[in-house]
């Protein structure tokens, strides 16, 4: 490959990762900002501006997370930029399909899922590029039981705030924790920004070693940055697709609800992130909101609508492995 052709394709993988990085912004914004809406605590107005300065202020908290997508997953030396461009695609295209479906599916999943095809399906090697001990301890395992953790989190949250609270009147538990949801509100956009900004910049990362090799692994200032900046953007554009699925589809919220689900999420995602665990956010935060809406009784959360989440949780990772892999076994194919 000519160096000319090489700049070209590393600066498309650039220009890529952050379009994912602001399609994650819209499609996951609902993470942070859908219980504080619903439950009226503040103006959609509000919480979305809230919710963007917090996810960019995130996003520079620390590069654990982009460290694991950058170097834990695949092989860097059996990666070439065209595998990593459909990667990006892939997710992409798995985010904007799940957004109109306004399904609160995961992009980290999308991304991680796309890369794997991709690297799998793009070289001769196949499944000896994937790292697949850090792929289970890193991606199957929290897959499987952070919803598990956000769930029963929650549920331990609210049924001792339940207790809390029994003699205060309606009106005063609601203005209290009205104004108590602001604050983890807030720390729940922070912790999004913080895990899920830092996939975009191992992605990047990982194309600028590919371009040019180099020893040990960094996420340069420039990168940390702008993609801090995109996911922000992304966040001010709303989701509001996945803001109503969350914060009313699911179950009806009060601030109190909202408090006890975003405080789990917050607690969960801040943990996995300084491990460099690339965490499902929408997970965590959906299953949060079915363990508060379990203490109420469990024909109060809307079981069918769980069931489409549920779906589009499962789908993810083989979906866009599939997708990713396809593109890059055309692409691979036709220059070959």
């Amino acid at each position: 490959m000519g160096i000319e052709l090489a700049l070209l394709l590393l600066i498309a993988v650039v220009g890529l990762a952050l379009i994912f990085d602001f399609v994650n912004g819209f499609h996951d914004a609902a993470n942070a900002i859908a219980t504080v809406v619903a439950t009226r605590a503040l103006s959609p107005r509000t919480a979305v501006i809230g919710g963007a300065a917090l996810n960019f202020i995130g996003a520079l908290l620390g590069t654990e997370v982009a460290a694991t997508i950058g170097k834990g997953l695949v092989d860097q030396a059996m990666v070439t930029l065209p595998i990593v461009a459909c990667t990006l695609i892939g997710a992409i295209g798995w985010n904007l399909f799940t957004w109109y479906k306004g399904l609160p599916s995961s992009s980290s999943h999308a991304l991680i899922g796309s890369l794997l095809g991709a690297a799998y399906f793009g070289t001769a090697a196949g499944g000896s590029n994937i790292q697949w001990g850090n792929v289970l301890d890193k991606v199957v395992y929290p897959m499987l039981f952070s919803p598990l953790a956000g769930f029963a989190v929650a549920f331990l949250i609210m049924f001792g705030l339940t207790w809390a609270v029994h003699r205060m009147t309606s009106v005063r538990i609601n203005k209290v924790f009205g104004k108590l949801q602001i604050v983890s509100a807030g720390v729940m956009a922070l912790s999004h920004g913080h895990n899920d900004a830092q996939k975009s910049m191992g992605i990047i990362a990982l194309a600028l070693v590919i371009y040019q090799p180099q020893a040990g692994f960094s996420v340069p200032l420039w990168v940390i940055l702008s993609c801090a900046i995109a996911m922000a953007l992304g966040t001010m554009m709303g989701g509001w697709r996945i803001i109503r699925t969350l914060g009313t589809k699911m179950l009806t919220l009060r601030p109190i609800h909202g408090f006890a689900a975003e405080t789990t999420a917050a607690t969960v995602i801040m943990g996995a992130s300084a491990f460099g665990i690339p965490l499902s956010t929408t997970q965590v935060i959906t299953s949060s909101i079915m363990g508060v809406g379990a203490t109420k009784r469990l024909s109060a959360v809307r079981w069918p609508v769980v069931i489409q989440i549920v779906w589009a949780w499962l789908l993810t990772l083989p979906v866009t492995f599939l997708i990713s892999g396809a593109l890059a076994y055309g692409v691979v194919s036709y220059t070959n």
